[in-house]
C-alpha cells in the first residue's frame, strides 16, 4: 500500500483498504483521515507545480526568493529568518536548542538559464531591433543551443518568444548567445539583467513511461511531473513540505533550512555561506538535489535516493551511514517505502562545497529525467540523436518519499543526539556494533 506525509509528520495510507466500519463515527473519522492526506498531499504538489515552474537564474533568484517569502509569512512569528548579503536564507525555529547541533535542510534556488546581456536596439534597421546578446548560466551541451526556442522574461513578468541564431561556446566565465526575438518589442522593457528560459510546454503531471525495458521487452510506468526546473526546485519544495511538518514536532527543534543562491555556476552561494560563517560552524547539512537517472543504475520511480557522493567525492561518512541505518530500520517498519543509496557520479551536489569547508555534510535527491532539460544526452553525443531541449521530470512518488525521507532522516538524527547528550557519551558509527560482533564471532581465526 501506497502512504503519504500526513501533515503533522504522522504516516497514513494513500488508499484505504475496503474494511466495512463499524459505526457511523468510524465512517465520519476514516472520511477525515483521507481527506486531510489528500488535502496534504495536493498541497505538496501545488507546491511542486508552483515553484519548479517559476523562472529563475543563478544571481537572480529573486521570483523564486518571493514565493518563499509568501511561504514564510503566516509561519514568521515561530521563526528566526536570516538572509545574508548573497540573497541565501537561513531558516530556524525560535524554540531552538543553542546547545543542540542544527540540522539544515539545503537546497539551490537557481536552474540553469541566460541573463541578458545587450538588449536589443531601440532605434536601427528592423533585425537589429528584434536581437539580443545573452549569457548562459549554467551546463548544458552545446549542440542544444542554435536553433532552440527560448522566452525572455522582462522585470514586469511579460514574456518574448524568440529563436537562439549563434553561440559562441569559448566565452568565458559562460557561453554567450545572440537569439532573435519572434517581433519586434514596441517598447524598451526588456533590460540587462532580465532573465531567458528554454520555452516549454505549461507543467503537468501525467503517467510516462520511464527506463531500460525490462527482458519482456515491458517498460515502467510512473507518474511524473514535467517541468520547467525540477533541478532544483522540486527540492525546494520537498523542503518546505517536510519543514511545516516538523514546525509541529518539538523533537525537531533544531531542524531548520538554508536555501542557496547560484549553485549552477560552481556552488557560489553554498561556499559564501560556508566562508562568511552565515551558517553554525557544527551544524549537519542534509543537501538535496535532481540528480541524472541512469536507467540501470538509478531509476526514476523507484524511490529517492541517498546520494553517497558525486563526480567530485564521497560525502561525510557518518552522516551518511546514520541516515542509511535510519531508512533501512524505517523500510521494514513501513510497507511501501522505498528509497536507493547510489553514488549519482553525473555532476557536482553543494554537499561536496561544504565538506570542503569543514562541514558534515551529506545529499538526498531525485533521479531526474532530461537533466538541465537535455533529452537523450548520451544518444546527442554519439551522434545518433538530434539535439532537443525538453521538460525535466521527476517521479511523483518519490518527490513524495523525498518529504517522508527527510522526516524520518532529521528526526531520527535529532533522537540519536539527544540520546547521546543524555548519556554524555560521544556519538559512536552505527556500524560499530556490528563490527564488534564480528570480531567476537571470528577472531579465533587470527594467527592460524
Amino acid at each position: 500500500m501506497e502512504a503519504k506525509v500526513f501533515m503533522d509528520g504522522s504516516l497514513y495510507p494513500s488508499r484505504m483498504t475496503s474494511v466495512r466500519p463499524r459505526s457511523k463515527s468510524a465512517v465520519k473519522k476514516s472520511t477525515t483521515v483521507i481527506s486531510k492526506v489528500d488535502l496534504a498531499a495536493r498541497r505538496d504538489e501545488l507546491w511542486l507545480l508552483e515553484l519548479t515552474s517559476t523562472p529563475t537564474a543563478a544571481g537572480h533568484e529573486e521570483r523564486v526568493m518571493a514565493w518563499i517569502d509568501g511561504w514564510l509569512a503566516p509561519r514568521r512569528s515561530k521563526l528566526d529568518i536570516q538572509r545574508d548579503d548573497a540573497g541565501n536564507f537561513l531558516i530556524r525555529r525560535k524554540d531552538r536548542s543553542r546547545s543542540a547541533r542544527p540540522i539544515l535542510i539545503t537546497a539551490h534556488l537557481d536552474h540553469p538559464a541566460f541573463v541578458v546581456l545587450v538588449p536589443p536596439s531601440i532605434k536601427g534597421p528592423a533585425a537589429s531591433r528584434r536581437n539580443l546578446t545573452m549569457e548562459f548560466r549554467g551546463g548544458v551541451n552545446d549542440p542544444y543551443f542554435v536553433g532552440a526556442r527560448i522566452e525572455v522574461i522582462d522585470y514586469s513578468g511579460s514574456r518574448f518568444p524568440a529563436t537562439i541564431i549563434t553561440l559562441d561556446a569559448k566565452q568565458q566565465p559562460y557561453k554567450r548567445v545572440v537569439a532573435r526575438l519572434d517581433q519586434t518589442p514596441t517598447s524598451n522593457s526588456i533590460a540587462v539583467g532580465d532573465i531567458a528560459r528554454w520555452l516549454l510546454p505549461a507543467p503537468r503531471i501525467v503517467t510516462r513511461t520511464v527506463g531500460a525495458p525490462m527482458p519482456n521487452g515491458e517498460q515502467t510506468e510512473v507518474r511524473v511531473i514535467e517541468t520547467n526546473a525540477c533541478d532544483d526546485l522540486a527540492a525546494v519544495a520537498a523542503a518546505c513540505a517536510a519543514f511545516d511538518r516538523l514546525m509541529k514536532n518539538k523533537a525537531a527543534a533544531n531542524v531548520g533550512l538554508l536555501f542557496t543562491v547560484a549553485e549552477e555556476v560552481g556552488f557560489i552561494g553554498a561556499i559564501h555561506a560556508a566562508k562568511t560563517k552565515f551558517i553554525p560552524r557544527d551544524s549537519r547539512l542534509i543537501c538535496l538535489e535532481n540528480s541524472r537517472s541512469f536507467p540501470h543504475d538509478s531509476p526514476i520511480g523507484a524511490g529517492p535516493i541517498l546520494r553517497v557522493g558525486d563526480r567530485m567525492s564521497v560525502f561525510s561518512p557518518t552522516l551518511t551511514n546514520e541516515l542509511s541505518f535510519l531508512f533501512t530500520a524505517h523500510r521494514k517498519k513501513r510497507v511501501g517505502f522505498q528509497w536507493q543509496r547510489k553514488l549519482m557520479a553525473g555532476g557536482g551536489c553543494e554537499a561536496t562545497a561544504f565538506a570542503a569547508y569543514g562541514f558534515e555534510s551529506t545529499c538526498l535527491c531525485l533521479a531526474l529525467g532530461n537533466y538541465h532539460n537535455m533529452s537523450d544526452i548520451d544518444g546527442v553525443l554519439g551522434g545518433k540523436r538530434p539535439a532537443k531541449i525538453e521538460c525535466e521530470f521527476v517521479s511523483i512518488d518519490d518527490y513524495h518519499g523525498l518529504i517522508e525521507m527527510l522526516i524520518v532522516g532529521t528526526t531520527g538524527l535529532a533522537a540519536i543526539d539527544a540520546a547521546h547528550a543524555k548519556r554524555r557519551t560521544p556519538a559512536i558509527s552505527v556500524h560499530l556494533p556490528v563490527m564488534e560482533m564480528l570480531y567476537r564471532r571470528s577472531s579465533s581465526v587470527l594467527g592460524g
